[in-house]
C-alpha cells in the first residue's frame, strides 16, 4: 500500500452516535425502507411499491434535497446525432480513468427508458419548435445531450416525483425524521434507529432491506451549493456499521456560484456557458480558451483550477461571467432561475458582469455499491450522491448525477427481486462500539470548524502538509464535540465531523492528482499506482482496488 495515512481519529471509530434501548422504542415495520426523498430516494420508493410495503423517511421536508437545486438538467443520449457509445466515451475521459466502465455502460444505455418513464409520471422537458426535445450542452459533453425544464429542471423533477409518491398506495411517507444510525441483525441491516424532528422521539424501523438515498456533504464546507441538509448523514451511518467507503477524496467544485454572501451559494448553470457565456479575468479576458480545447465548456476540474489561478494572480476572490453578447429576452426566457437571482443580488445578466467562484458541489465518493446498488452489508442498498457506484471516477461528468439516482434506484428494485431475504426475525442491535464520548463543544462551535478546516486545507488544491494538519484538527474537534443528544443539529454535527475526517484521510492517502483531486506536492496523475479506488471501512485500513476497464 502507498500513500500517507495519519493515526486513525476516535472520531472514525465511533459505532453509533446513541445508546438506545431498542425494546422499548415504539416501532414501525416495513418490507424496504428508503431514507431520503431527492430523484433517488423517490424513484427507489416508488419502484418498490406495490407488492411490498415501503416506508419513505427524509431528513426535514420532502422537497428538502439536492435534488431541488439541480439546475442543468438530466444527460441522455437521445438526441439524433447521440449514441450510448459517445454518452459512455465522455463519461471515461472525464472520469480520468477510475470510472468502472460495465457501470457507466449501464447507467448511459438505460438512460433513455429512465427519461421516458419520468415523462410518463408528467415531466416536461424543454421542446423545440418542431416538437423535438431541446438539448442543452454542458462541460465534458463533446455535444449537447442534456435535457432540462428551464434552468430549474431539478425542482421539477422533485415536485413531480414528490406528487406522485404521496398518490401511490403503500408509501409510508414520514419527513422530519432524521437517521440516527443503522440497525443489525444476523450479520444484516435489518433498519434505522429514527429521531422524530417534530418530538425528539426515538423510533426503530425494521425493513428487510434499507435503501440509502441522503445525498451529499457540501455542508462540510463553508461556501457549498447545497442546502442546510446535506451533512452526510447517510455515509455517517453506512461508516459507523461497517460498510465500506470508497472515493471520498474526490469532492467536485462547481465553477460558476454567484459569489455573495447567500449560503447555499446561488448555483449559475453550466449550460448558461453552453449557450455562449464567457469566463473573464480581472482584466476582462478571457481564458479559458488558453487552457483546454473546449474553453468554458471543459471538464469541471480544468476549469474550477484554472479559475483558482486567475483568482490568485488577480487577488480577487472571483472571475467574471460575461453573458452581455446574448439577448436579454433568450436569458429571461431560458434561464429564468439565474436571471432572478442575479437580479436580487444587484446584476443584470444582460448589461453586467456577474462575480462568479467555485463552490463545493457534490460529494462523488461515498458507500461503494455494485451495479445494482449493493452495498458490502447485506441487506443495505445506496443510490444517488451518498453512493460511489464508479459511475463518476475522478470528476462526474455535468447531467450524470440525476441520471444515476433515476437508473441505480430502479436496479436496486429489481435486485430486490432475486437477493435473498432474511429468515426470521431475530433481535436488532446497533453497531458494536464506541460511542462519542462527548466534550464541551457546542454543535454550532463544531459546524464551524468543520467548514473552516476543510475550506482552507481541504479545498480543490491540497499538500500532505495540510491535509495532516486537517486530520488533527478534524480529530479535536471530534473530541471536543459535546456528547451527540436526540437533535438534528447535535447528530449532524458528529456526522459532519466524520464525512470530513474521511475525505481529509482519503486525500492525504491518494498521493498524485487525478481529477477533482489535486496534490500539489504531486501534481501527476500517476496510472502506474493509483488507477484504483481507495476503498475503506471503520476498524481496517484503506486497500486499493483497480478501477475496471472494459
Amino acid at each position: 500500500m502507498t500513500g500517507a495515512r495519519t493515526e486513525t481519529s476516535a472520531t472514525l471509530g465511533w459505532a453509533r452516535l446513541l445508546d438506545a434501548d431498542l425494546a422499548s422504542l415504539p416501532r414501525h415495520r416495513c418490507e424496504v425502507l428508503v431514507v431520503g426523498s431527492g430523484i433517488a430516494g423517490l424513484t427507489a420508493a416508488l419502484h418498490a411499491a406495490g407488492d411490498r410495503s415501503v416506508a419513505l423517511v427524509t431528513k426535514g421536508k420532502l422537497a428538502e434535497t439536492n435534488t431541488w437545486y439541480a439546475q442543468g438538467g438530466i444527460a441522455g443520449a437521445v438526441g439524433e446525432a447521440d449514441s450510448v457509445e459517445l454518452h459512455l466515451a465522455d463519461t471515461l475521459v472525464v472520469g480520468q480513468g477510475l470510472c468502472d466502465e460495465s457501470v457507466v455502460r449501464a447507467v448511459v444505455s438505460e438512460a433513455g427508458e429512465a427519461l421516458r418513464e419520468l415523462e410518463a409520471y408528467g415531466m416536461r422537458f424543454d421542446r423545440l419548435d418542431d416538437g423535438r426535445v431541446a438539448l442543452a450542452r454542458e462541460g465534458g459533453h463533446s455535444l449537447p445531450r442534456v435535457l432540462h425544464s428551464g434552468d430549474a429542471t431539478g425542482a421539477q423533477v422533485q415536485d413531480i416525483l414528490s406528487s406522485v409518491v404521496r398518490s401511490t398506495p403503500g408509501i409510508d411517507l414520514m419527513e422530519e425524521r432524521f437517521l440516527v444510525d443503522l440497525l443489525l441483525s444476523g450479520g444484516r441491516c435489518r433498519g434505522a434507529l429514527v429521531l422524530d424532528e417534530r418530538t425528539g422521539a426515538l423510533e426503530v424501523f425494521e425493513a428487510d432491506a434499507v435503501v440509502l438515498a441522503t445525498g451529499g456533504c457540501g455542508q462540510a464546507y463553508r461556501v457549498t451549493t447545497n442546502p442546510s441538509v446535506a451533512t452526510g448523514d447517510g455515509v455517517a451511518a453506512a461508516w459507523r456499521v461497517g460498510a465500506e467507503v470508497s472515493d471520498l477524496e474526490f469532492v467536485q467544485f462547481h465553477p460558476t456560484a454567484l459569489d455573495s454572501d447567500a449560503s447555499p451559494r446561488c448555483l449559475i448553470t453550466e449550460a448558461l456557458r453552453g449557450e455562449g457565456a464567457y469566463l473573464l479575468d480581472c482584466e476582462e479576458r478571457r481564458f479559458m480558451p488558453d487552457v483546454h480545447p473546449l474553453a468554458e465548456l471543459a471538464p469541471r476540474d480544468v476549469v474550477c483550477r484554472a479559475m483558482e489561478r486567475v483568482m490568485a494572480r488577480c487577488g480577487r476572490p472571483n472571475v467574471w461571467l460575461d453573458a452581455r453578447h446574448l439577448k436579454a429576452d433568450h436569458l429571461r426566457s431560458h434561464f429564468p432561475t439565474v436571471w432572478g437571482a442575479c437580479a436580487k443580488a444587484g446584476y443584470d445578466l444582460s448589461r453586467d458582469l456577474v462575480p462568479v467562484a467555485p463552490a463545493a458541489h457534490y460529494l462523488i465518493g461515498g458507500v461503494r455499491v455494485d451495479l445494482d446498488g449493493r452495498t458490502s452489508l447485506p441487506g443495505l442498498y445506496a443510490s444517488g450522491e451518498v453512493a460511489a457506484s464508479g459511475l463518476h471516477g475522478a470528476n462526474r461528468l455535468a447531467s450524470n448525477s440525476l441520471l444515476e439516482g433515476l437508473v441505480l434506484s430502479r436496479r436496486i428494485v429489481r435486485a430486490l427481486e432475486t437477493d435473498a431475504s432474511p429468515v426470521g426475525g431475530g433481535r436488532l442491535a446497533l453497531p458494536e462500539g464506541p460511542a462519542p464520548a462527548g466534550g464541551a463543544m457546542s454543535p454550532g462551535e463544531a459546524r464551524a470548524d468543520v467548514q473552516s478546516t476543510m475550506a482552507s486545507l481541504v479545498a480543490m488544491t491540497r499538500t500532505a502538509e495540510g491535509l495532516t494538519e486537517a486530520s488533527s484538527r478534524l480529530a479535536a474537534t471530534g473530541s471536543a464535540l459535546v456528547a451527540p443528544e436526540a437533535d438534528a443539529a447535535s447528530l449532524e454535527a458528529a456526522d459532519l465531523v466524520t464525512v470530513a475526517t474521511l475525505v481529509a484521510d482519503a486525500a492525504l492517502f491518494r498521493a498524485e492528482s487525478r481529477g477533482t483531486h489535486w496534490r500539489a506536492d504531486f501534481p501527476e496523475r500517476d496510472d502506474a499506482r493509483w488507477r484504483s479506488h481507495v476503498v475503506w471501512r471503520r476498524g481496517g485500513e484503506p486497500v486499493l482496488v483497480p478501477a475496471e476497464v472494459g
